[in-house]
């Protein structure tokens, strides 16, 4: 069996479905970008980013891995300034999700409650080819593929919060917990 190295947020399996890539033909540093961009966000609002990203609407923002990334209008919307729209590495991304989806539709479990809760990348090695210089000369000629691990969980049902409680709370608000403990020992006594 196959590790994930997500393995352990996944506090109730079975409400995440998982998908995994390995040694992908894509640039590692643009796949990251990308599944920064993706994390936590809805399953079907993640489709149509994506598919926004390709008929470049919208960008994707780089932010760790910007040297060299030029600038584009498009990136403040998420506070940024540099940002591109890698085709290839969303074009994988999107593979990869429509994997994970089937996983969990395998499981039974409801497509418009799914969020991508976890996206680990990951460098594999580098494939070494070589491209012939001037001179005579030989330089190396590398390739920076990934792996990739998608982690889609079901959303929680929220509980409303008891506001009976936060009475009790905001009466005691400004108090340290020495002095909290005291009142508390007090209101046992009466």
């Amino acid at each position: 069996m196959v590790r994930y190295a997500a393995a352990a947020l996944a506090p109730n399996p079975e409400k995440t479905a998982r998908a995994r890539g390995e040694y992908l033909r894509t640039h590692f540093k643009n796949m990251r970008e990308v599944a920064a961009a993706l994390s936590g966000l809805k399953l079907s609002k993640a489709y149509t980013y994506l598919a926004d990203v390709q008929d470049h609407k919208q960008v994707i923002p780089f932010r760790r891995f910007n040297g060299g990334v030029g600038r584009a209008s498009q990136a403040k919307q998420f506070k940024a300034v540099q940002g591109r729209w890698p085709e290839k590495s969303v074009k994988f991304i999107l593979r990869l999700l429509k994997n994970a989806e089937s996983n969990a539709e395998a499981k039974n479990l409801e497509q418009g409650d799914l969020i991508i809760k976890n996206i680990v990348v990951q460098q594999a090695p580098k494939t070494r080819r070589r491209t012939y210089r001037a001179h005579g000369r030989i330089n190396p000629y590398q390739g920076h593929p990934c792996h990739i691990e998608v982690q889609l969980t079901a959303e929680d049902v929220e509980v409303e919060r008891n506001t009976e409680k936060d009475v009790a709370v905001s009466h005691f608000s400004g108090l340290n917990r020495r002095q909290l403990a005291q009142r508390r020992i007090e209101a046992a006594r009466a």
